[in-house]
């Protein structure tokens, strides 16, 4: 499945206060790699912007003079999400606000062509108690965010894609991390081949299971007759055992 990271910058805080989208930026990855494949746009809000949302993305009405609606946008931003899983940080923000623009297109939800995942959501699970905004994840997991002085929703999606990977490194398997690294050389037939198809068996040597026998006396009898490699079904005893 196709993942797409993706972030907004807004006139303020409710869309149901009349708040629109003014940036919206979607960073497809696949196979946990970045694509070259962005969708970023500046949006004209038709509305004023709050100075404290100004504060925060540093966005003014005037730098989206020329700028398109979101109706201009709408069908290519539909078209490059449809069947992905969409990974946004506090995602009921953002679905929230292009709901709303979609409904004012009359236009389905975006449940309805798309998944989402919420990694504000996951980070709460994985680090309960502890801040999990974007900067305090990219602080704790060490990926470099010097380059964000403002929020910005191209910027941040990046970092999230960053942020997300880091998060869910552990899920990954063997079998996954070296078809990856495979697919890197283009030698993954070759990986393939040199995988043993059969484990070899070594058993233990009569002197072996002798000694492994008088030690596990030995620790039995320190015990007071409590070594559990004595009791154990189907464990290796000696011969006079």
């Amino acid at each position: 499945m196709r993942q797409i990271l993706l972030d907004t910058e807004t006139t303020g805080l409710d869309p149901r206060q009349g708040h629109r989208i003014i940036e919206i930026a979607c960073v497809e990855m696949q196979k946990r790699r970045f694509t070259s494949k962005d969708l970023h746009h500046y949006i004209h809000p038709e509305r004023d912007i709050d100075p404290d949302a100004t504060g925060v993305h540093g966005i003014t009405l005037d730098m989206l003079e020329g700028k398109p609606r979101f109706a201009d946008i709408a069908d290519e931003f539909l078209r490059f999400v449809e069947g992905a899983e969409l990974i946004i940080h506090n995602a009921p923000f953002d679905v929230g606000f292009i709901n709303a623009e979609l409904d004012r297109l009359g236009r389905p939800a975006l449940a309805t062509i798309c998944s989402v995942t919420d990694t504000l959501a996951m980070a709460r699970e994985l680090h309960p108690g502890k801040k999990n905004s974007l900067d305090a994840l990219c602080e704790r997991y060490q990926i470099d965010r010097s380059a964000r002085v403002l929020h910005g929703a191209l910027l941040d999606a990046r970092l999230l894609g960053e942020v997300y990977m880091a998060m869910t490194r552990g899920q990954d398997s063997l079998e996954i991390g070296m078809d990856a690294d495979a697919a890197d050389t283009g030698d993954s037939a070759n990986i393939r081949k040199t995988r043993p198809t059969r484990l070899k068996l070594v058993r233990a040597s009569t002197e072996e299971l002798r000694l492994h026998a008088a030690q596990v006396e030995s620790i039995d009898k320190a015990s007071g007759g409590k070594a559990v490699w004595k009791s154990m079904s189907g464990a290796p005893q000696g011969k006079d055992a």
